[in-house]
């Protein structure tokens, strides 16, 4: 098995059904806090502390709201949907924020839940996530992969 740096995690807007599939993909690998409530400034004091959020496409994460989940240390961002139009990426990319979706062709609940956790991981092991990249600055991951 692959060792994986654990992350510190918080996914909002988690549906019932989602609860195991997200639970089963992360193998009690990272500190993973599931909430039922969308991300707003009412509930983003569950974010305090942790590297990384993971939202649906109902959470609108627009200038004001990135910019406090950066003053309370968020970094990195998954959304579980292809678009990404519920986010500011042109503000999310000058405050080197990094963004990630779940691109697979299969939009099946599991097969999200599982890309979901791999980009944990791939950001866990400092490695650049593909196609589900969309950090829209040049980070020293997607420097290595293009030099590969």
């Amino acid at each position: 098995m692959i060792s994986v740096a654990s992350m510190r995690v918080v996914a909002y807007n988690i549906k019932e059904f989602e609860k195991e599939l997200l639970a089963k993909a992360n193998a009690k690998v990272h500190d993973l806090t599931l909430i039922s409530n969308g991300l707003s400034f009412s509930t983003i004091h569950y974010a305090k502390g942790k590297e990384v959020i993971i939202i649906s496409d109902e959470d609108q994460l627009d200038r004001p709201l990135l910019e406090a989940l950066w003053q309370i240390g968020v970094r990195k961002i998954i959304t579980r949907s292809m678009t990404l139009n519920h986010i500011d990426i042109h503000y999310a990319s000058t405050l080197k924020m990094h963004i990630a979706n779940t691109p697979s062709k299969d939009p099946s609940p599991e097969s999200i839940a599982m890309q979901t956790i791999v980009n944990l991981h791939n950001w866990g092991n400092n490695k650049c996530l593909g196609n589900a990249c969309h950090c829209s600055f040049d980070c020293e991951n997607k420097k290595h992969l293009l030099n590969k």
